[in-house]
């Protein structure tokens, strides 16, 4: 079965160490040879620059992992392809993996809602708002004071709009969700899981899931450990949240975004890309095959910005 991962920080972990080997390297979560081996066929790469960063540093650093995108993973590879369309994706050949770049929080644009286009010719076809915390543009679900979108952050919404592209609505603090979904015309939550069953303040609560299926939104399950269970979860832990949100109406709309290479802790089964292999056999004894194919690609897959 065809994979569609919505996120991983790849380009992160190679911005931090270019000298990473990232067709087989030790330690690499989404290694290339793993996706090539294991079903993957889109394959979503995030721009994260952290916080701790200082703001001039952030937009070249953004520009930086762009560069690396195509230095270090398309000139190399020539089967994984820059897609920037949902056509462009349905054209992959045989033995492709489509490559969709996102940017995980717009504080690298500080207060200029222009740079989206920017980034936006160069081929980035998602957006997070945040990250976990305020900038210009919303309040991250770490604010305690729970803001919600800024006029500005209106304008980027707008700006989203009118390129066609996803609104990614995981990293937002509740009020702002409810601000961006009202506004936004393609919301995905691209590595969430159910709040219901994992109280963590990066998961969506009930009204947030129905709320975003009501609006035909993607939501990636995700594979942070913190975000799924108590202790040291393991592959189940999982599958209790693609079960739940199956239950509130959401077999067409639940995806995975595994947020390989942003974690170090991972569930237990789930240890790196190889781990769907697991995943697919154990969803298979629960659903039929046309609904796990639907969870593993085209919930996310059919609703790619023309």
């Amino acid at each position: 079965m065809q994979i569609f991962d919505a996120h991983c920080d790849l380009l992160y972990k190679l911005w931090l160490d270019p000298s990473i080997d990232v067709y087989s390297g030790a330690g690499v979560q989404s290694s290339l040879q793993q996706l090539f081996d294991h079903s993957a066929k889109i394959q979503c790469f995030a721009v994260f620059i952290p916080d701790y960063l200082p703001q001039e540093e952030k937009l070249p650093a953004v520009l930086k992992q762009i560069s690396l995108f195509h230095s270090c993973i398309l000139q190399r590879f020539p089967s994984i392809k820059h897609i920037t369309s949902k056509k462009e994706a349905e054209n992959l050949a045989e033995g492709e993996i489509g490559a969709l770049l996102t940017l995980e929080g717009c504080g690298p644009l500080g207060n200029s809602v222009n740079l989206a286009e920017t980034l936006y010719r160069l081929g980035v076809r998602s957006f997070n708002l945040t990250w976990n915390y305020a900038n210009y543009f919303a309040d991250g679900a770490l604010e305690t004071r729970n803001g919600g979108l800024s006029e500005l952050g209106c304008r980027l919404v707008d700006s989203f709009n009118e390129m066609k592209v996803w609104t990614d609505l995981s990293h937002l603090s509740e009020q702002s969700f409810w601000d961006v979904l009202e506004r936004a015309e393609y919301p995905v939550a691209s590595h969430s899981n159910a709040y219901k069953l994992c109280p963590h303040p990066r998961n969506l609560n009930d009204s947030q899931l129905k709320a975003l299926m009501e609006k035909d939104g993607a939501i990636g399950v995700t594979f942070v450990p913190q975000f799924t269970a108590g202790g040291k979860p393991v592959l189940h832990d999982l599958l209790h949240h693609v079960d739940y949100i199956c239950s509130l109406g959401g077999s067409m709309h639940l995806g995975f975004g595994s947020d390989f290479d942003g974690i170090e802790e991972t569930i237990t089964g789930l240890e790196s890309y190889k781990g769907y292999d697991s995943l697919i056999q154990e969803l298979l004894k629960r659903y039929p095959e046309s609904l796990v194919e639907r969870f593993l690609y085209s919930n996310f897959a059919d609703r790619l910005p023309e």
